[in-house]
């Protein structure tokens, strides 16, 4: 998608399916997803986040034919909630950058008037889970993120749709010095977006679909 179409909801806009990709040979952080800031994502806590995706799908759709539908709409989902959990620090980043805070009450604000256009809690959560990828219990973490955006936009006089809102996340990115695992592609610092890294030594083994586990 490109970064100028994105709407507030930039961080949990599904991402177009692409091939999965693993690499061969030693990575260069073991045990790392990606290296963000110098910290590290690590695998584990990757695969902990799409356990927690799927767990929220089967809660929701008990039926066994309709969880696997489920499962076939988020094929990429792994590579998808990487890609979240770094754009979501480099938004952190801006955001520190530019001085923007965001409180408790405003998060619960926000909530309680999307609760009033979906028509309650639950029916918030299952909207989210849906169309985003995020369990409920990760409802309110987005929706900080979802604010700092709006607030960082309003600060630097733009929307979230604008170059300069992408500028600035761009800017963060390079401070980060972002490095993912080659299994999951590259960080394109200029677009602030995960790409399929394109290295004679990944292959691409898209012919056999995601687990509903983690990979």
């Amino acid at each position: 998608m490109h970064r100028r179409r994105r709407t507030a909801l930039l961080l949990t806009a599904a991402i177009a399916a692409a091939p999965l990709l693993t690499a061969c040979g030693n990575d260069a952080h073991p045990g790392a997803a990606a290296v963000v800031g110098g910290e590290r994502i690590t695998v584990s806590q990757l695969e902990n986040r799409v356990d927690e995706v799927r767990a929220a799908q089967r809660a929701a759709v008990p039926d066994e034919a309709q969880y696997q539908q489920a499962i076939a709409r988020t094929g990429s989902l792994t590579r998808d909630t990487l890609h979240g959990m770094v754009l979501d620090r480099v938004l952190e980043r801006a955001a520190k950058d530019a001085g923007v805070t965001v409180t408790d009450r405003e998060i619960q604000q926000m909530r309680s008037g999307l609760e009033q256009q979906a028509g309650g809690a639950e029916a918030l959560e299952a909207a989210w889970l849906q169309q985003y990828g995020i369990p409920p219990q990760r409802l309110d973490e987005n929706l900080r993120l979802q604010l700092q955006a709006q607030k960082l936009a309003q600060r630097l006089g733009t929307d979230t749709s604008r170059p300069e809102f992408w500028q600035a996340l761009s800017e963060a990115g390079k401070e980060l010095d972002i490095d993912l695992n080659p299994r999951y592609g590259d960080w394109d610092v200029q677009k602030s977006s995960r790409v399929d890294a394109k290295v004679p030594w990944v292959r691409d083994v898209s012919s056999s679909p995601e687990a509903p586990q983690p990979l």
